[in-house]
């Protein structure tokens, strides 16, 4: 072969390309195992579901029901009220540190249901019961998704973990929604495995309307080039906020008040990057650098993983869009703990022959983003709320490395395999 035959045979061809990535998306799919069964099943049913049935209950019964002084639901009720009663609906003053209603006008529709009755303590308990059974019920999907059945110990064991979280106790505490979009998201998952794509575009596009942090999650079906599921969760956020212009009382006010709030790194009560750096007052210079360099490892990351989608499937869209979603909680203007719900399927592939979280960074990231500690302490007033408000930005830097660094090692390996596999020519 010539020099300009070697040239043109490994000269860059997008139609091949697109052909290329056409075949990945036809092959992708996922053979779910059947339920399997553990060897401490009898005994660990015994042990765990007495201790999961009693967190659960007494995570809605007394922290849910007590709630506490941060109070979304109430804040979300009273905005749905006044859309229902002909009232603007964006009229609040954003100088306050109180919990304020940002959700768009589509939202504000899509929502409005929560508020149609009177009777402000029943809805609650309504509602903190509602996102309780979704937080069960994402667990036993995800539990079945990983090959075992619900009737195993596993499933008590994981819903027993979860609701020691963080995360799952100020969901209930806080009384807001993040236990129905934790089902929603993994319902995304599931379906986009079974290659159902309508299906997984509605659910995702109603999980946008809710919460955008779910956007960047559309880089799967983009990379699958899954065209419906992408129709699906573009238009339903487009159309629901276009039917939300119309109907929600002062819907302009969202753009010209709402949005530039948005857009503010405010410095309380945020764990992303930047709201660290602005509470601590870093020079802009030093954010940028730490921005640039994580965004840097989660693109480094992203295409790393891209080798692993018709090879390991649940790998690769789990692990995936555990660091589009890790992206979002730690560069975006805020970050909020309770959002690591979300990375309970990144949890999950422990249980898989290939993860990253098989290496002690990631774990460490885990217990920060996950664990209720609360550092308060008389002999350091000062450092004890810095790290309680900070652990979460630790733990998602370190849960980014460590799936970046990962799906690197991984690619590594397998070149060194097929250099050892390769006939010596000496």
């Amino acid at each position: 072969m010539t020099e300009n035959q070697i040239t043109r045979s490994t000269r860059f061809s997008f139609p091949q390309w697109l052909r290329r990535q056409a075949e990945i998306s036809r092959s992708f799919s996922y053979s779910q195992p059947a339920p399997a069964r553990t060897p401490w099943d009898s005994a660990g049913k015994k042990a765990l579901y007495p201790l999961a049935i009693g967190l659960v209950i007494y995570s809605v019964a007394v922290l849910g029901v007590n709630g506490s002084i941060t109070d979304d639901f109430s804040t979300v009720y009273n905005a749905l009220r006044r859309f229902l009663d002909g009232v603007p609906v964006y009229n609040e003053t954003y100088y306050f540190v109180d919990p304020h209603y940002l959700y768009n006008p589509g939202a504000t529709v899509l929502l409005s249901p929560i508020a149609l009755g009177t009777h402000f303590a029943f809805q609650r308990l309504v509602f903190i019961i509602a996102n309780a059974a979704a937080i069960i019920a994402a667990l036993a999907l995800l539990t079945r998704l990983f090959g075992y059945s619900i009737k195993s110990a596993v499933f008590p064991l994981v819903v027993a973990l979860a609701f020691l979280t963080e995360a799952v106790r100020n969901t209930l505490i806080f009384s807001n929604i993040n236990g129905i979009l934790l089902l929603a998201f993994v319902a995304f998952l599931r379906l986009t495995l079974d290659n159902r794509r309508w299906w997984a575009g509605i659910i995702i596009g109603l999980a946008i309307v809710v919460k955008p942090v779910f956007l960047p999650v559309l880089f799967i079906p983009l990379v699958l080039l899954h065209w419906r599921t992408l129709c699906a969760a573009l238009g339903i956020p487009i159309v629901a906020n276009i039917v939300g212009w119309i109907l929600v009382p002062g819907a302009s006010e969202y753009l010209s008040r709402t949005a530039p709030y948005l857009k503010e790194v405010r410095d309380y009560a945020n764990s992303s990057l930047r709201g660290m750096a602005v509470y601590f007052g870093a020079p802009t210079w030093v954010s940028a650098f730490f921005f640039v360099l994580f965004a840097g490892l989660v693109i480094a990351g992203l295409l790393f993983l891209l080798q692993w989608r018709s090879k390991e499937p649940l790998l690769w869209i789990i692990s995936t869009a555990s660091l589009l979603l890790l992206a979002g909680f730690f560069l975006s203007a805020l970050g909020q703990m309770y959002y690591s719900m979300t990375l309970f399927p990144l949890l999950f592939t422990v249980l898989l022959s290939r993860s990253p979280m098989h290496t002690w960074t990631a774990w460490i990231g885990a217990l920060l983003v996950l664990a209720p500690f609360d550092w308060t302490s008389s002999y350091w007033p000062v450092v004890g709320p810095w790290i309680t408000t900070f652990q979460a930005t630790f733990g998602w830097g370190l849960l980014i490395i460590a799936i970046s660094v990962s799906a690197m090692a991984w690619r590594q390996a397998d070149l060194n395999n097929d250099a050892a596999l390769k006939p010596s020519t000496a």
